[in-house]
């Protein structure tokens, strides 16, 4: 398939790649940035362009990975073609293309993707929405050959699913950056916690997550969760301590 993506950041640059080595053309790379565009186009052998009214017509479909609150508005300066439209948010639903073409959908991949880092699609959770069977159709084709790992979901459903992975990633990622944090002021590297982050992960592929909790919060400890406030200078970091270890027994307590 012939392919133009409108966007170039994370999910756009590991896609494009995947794309074009499962032998797919990416004709063209739009950006507002016309060097982030330049960069990402020069990886998969494309050309580039950051001016919308310059997108390349003629390609079987558009990808558009950019930011939520941007989407709306680019797809109003969209120029006319014919190949099916797609974007690839969790949280933005399907509709958002009914006012500016007649053949769309979504092909959402669930992953956390950093440009610096590789990684391998054909393990990646792909979820797809179509308007129509056509449409539906060309996306599980293009789909699948990303990766095996196809599902279909409708909007509303993956609302939810993209809450569930900001919990289950951007919130855990946060936690490792706030204990990063407080290592770092006592002179303790973080690689210490590698091997006990690896075997928190490790251990919800046999056991459900409620299973596998452990820690001070889920016995209501309260002379060390009051200890470890102490230990902590920032007024937020504290609440959000609290909020959590209230959370952890809270959720605890009813199973």
């Amino acid at each position: 398939m012939k392919i133009v993506f409108i966007g170039s950041g994370n999910v756009a640059t590991h896609l494009a790649i995947a794309a074009k080595q499962k032998g797919h053309c990416i004709l063209q790379v739009y950006s507002r940035s016309a060097e982030n565009a330049r960069l990402l186009a020069e990886k998969v052998n494309a050309s580039y362009s950051d001016t919308l009214s310059q997108v390349n017509p003629s390609a079987d479909i558009y990808i558009f990975s950019v930011k939520d609150d941007t989407l709306g508005q680019v797809l109003a300066e969209m120029p006319i073609t014919k190949g099916f439209w797609i974007h690839t948010a969790g949280s933005v639903s399907i509709n958002i293309f009914r006012p500016y073409h007649d053949r769309y959908g979504v092909l959402y991949p669930l992953q956390t993707f950093s440009k610096k880092r590789e990684i391998d699609f054909e393990k990646i959770p792909l979820f797809i929405e179509a308007n129509d069977s056509k449409v539906c159709e060309q996306l599980q084709e293009f789909a699948c050959c990303l990766s095996p790992i196809v599902h279909y979901i409708e909007s509303e459903k993956r609302r939810y699913l993209h809450l569930a992975a900001v919990f289950a990633c951007n919130f855990v990622n946060h936690m490792y950056a706030t204990a990063a944090q407080l290592l770092e002021k006592n002179q303790i590297p973080f690689d210490v916690l590698l091997p006990l982050i690896d075997e928190t992960a490790a251990k919800v592929h046999q056991l459900h997550p409620r299973e596998a909790q452990t820690g001070p919060a889920i016995r209501f400890d309260e002379q060390v969760m009051n200890a470890h406030i102490d230990l902590i200078d920032d007024a937020l970091t504290r609440e959000l301590y609290r909020l959590i270890s209230q959370s952890i027994h809270k959720y605890s307590s009813r199973q």
